[in-house]
């Protein structure tokens, strides 16, 4: 399958069809993991969600406490 590479704001980016994303069970605001081979091929696929929902719950605390982390820093 071919996508296009647009530009989207000060970035580059492709468009994922509708069908691929449902076949790989993606939705808006998912993450993507993309790795490469060593060959110059490249694979993407979902990315951890345990490991996104902890990330997410380490910002939260990492808000919540930024004052003392930052004093602990010190």
């Amino acid at each position: 399958m071919n996508v296009t590479i647009r530009k989207i704001g000060n970035s580059e980016g492709i468009i994922i069809p509708k069908e691929v994303l449902s076949r790989m069970g993606l939705k808006a605001g998912d993450t993507l993991q993309i790795s490469e081979d060593g060959k110059g091929n490249w694979s993407m696929s979902a990315a951890d969600g345990d490991f996104n929902r902890q990330i997410q719950h380490a910002e939260r605390f990492m808000e919540k406490y930024k004052v003392a982390l930052k004093k602990l820093a010190e």
